[in-house]
C-alpha cells in the first residue's frame, strides 16, 4: 500500500515514518518545501494529513491558522480525491471541543474557542462534506500527545523539571487525558487497514492531573522535584 504523508518531520510524522516505513511504500510531500502543483497522488492509496499550525505559545494569525489548517488541507483533500485516492486521514485535535478540564466522550459538543481549535473544526467539516463512498475520510481528535521530542506542553513541562527543582504544581486535581505517540501511530495503522471512514476520540487509560505528570516525568528524568502546593502556573 502507498502512502502520502504530510507533516513527515514534526514530532508525530517522525515516529510514524521510522515505525511504518517497512508495512508502508512512504512519499512524503511538504507544503513548505515542495510544489504543490508537481505533486503526483495518481498512484496513493491514502493521505496521511499530519501537517499543521499547531498551538503556539507566542500566538499566531487567526489567518495563518486558517492557511496552513484549512486551505491546504482542503486544497490537499481536493487534489487527492481528483486523483483516485480512496482514503483520506486527517489529524485534528480535541481543541475542537473547548474544553480546558474534565473528561471529553463522544457526547461531547464541539466548541472551539481558540483560533487553532476553530481552524480544525473548520477543516474537519470541509472534509466532511467530501466524504463519499469511493472517498472515505478518516477524523482524528487526540489529546495532548506525550513521547520522546513532544512539543507544545509537554516540552514545556519537560523542560521546567530539567531546570527548576521546586515547582508550584502539588495537590493539582485536575484530570487532562493524554496518549502516546506509538499508541496514537498505532490507531492511525488500524485506521489505514480497516479503512474506516468517521471520527476518532482516544486517549490512553487514565487522565492525569498536572501533579501526577510531574512527578512522572521526574521519575523518569530521574530528578528530585519538590511540588509546593501554591500553582501559580495554570496548565
Amino acid at each position: 500500500m502507498k502512502l502520502l504523508l504530510t507533516g513527515a518531520s514534526g514530532f508525530l510524522g517522525t515516529y510514524f515514518n521510522h515505525t511504518y516505513s517497512n508495512k508502508y511504500e512512504l512519499q512524503t510531500f511538504s507544503f513548505r518545501k515542495d510544489n504543490f502543483k508537481d505533486l503526483n497522488l495518481s498512484d496513493i492509496n491514502t493521505v496521511v494529513h499530519l501537517s499543521a499550525l499547531v498551538h503556539q505559545m507566542n500566538g499566531a494569525s487567526k489567518e495563518e491558522y486558517e492557511k496552513i489548517n484549512v486551505s491546504q488541507t482542503i486544497k490537499l483533500a481536493k487534489k487527492a480525491k481528483e486523483n483516485g485516492v480512496n482514503h483520506f486521514i486527517f489529524m485534528s485535535t480535541v481543541a475542537v471541543y473547548g474544553v480546558e478540564t474534565g473528561t471529553i466522550s463522544e457526547d461531547t459538543k464541539c466548541n472551539p474557542i481558540t483560533d487553532y481549535g476553530r481552524s480544525k473544526y473548520k477543516a474537519e467539516c470541509k472534509l466532511l462534506q467530501l466524504g463519499d463512498e469511493s472517498f472515505k475520510v478518516s477524523i482524528i481528535r487526540p489529546p495532548i500527545v506525550n513521547g520522546f521530542g513532544a512539543p507544545g506542553n509537554m516540552k514545556s513541562l519537560i523542560n521546567l523539571v530539567q531546570k527548576i527543582s521546586v515547582l508550584p504544581f502539588g495537590n493539582i486535581h485536575n484530570k487532562r487525558s493524554v496518549i502516546y505517540v506509538g499508541n496514537l501511530c498505532h490507531l492511525v495503522d488500524v485506521i489505514i487497514q480497516k479503512k474506516q471512514a468517521g471520527i476518532f476520540l482516544l486517549a490512553d487509560d487514565k487522565p492525569l492531573s498536572t501533579t501526577k505528570l510531574i512527578e512522572l516525568i521526574a521519575q523518569e528524568l530521574d530528578k528530585k522535584v519538590y511540588l509546593s502546593s501554591m500553582p501559580l502556573f495554570p496548565w
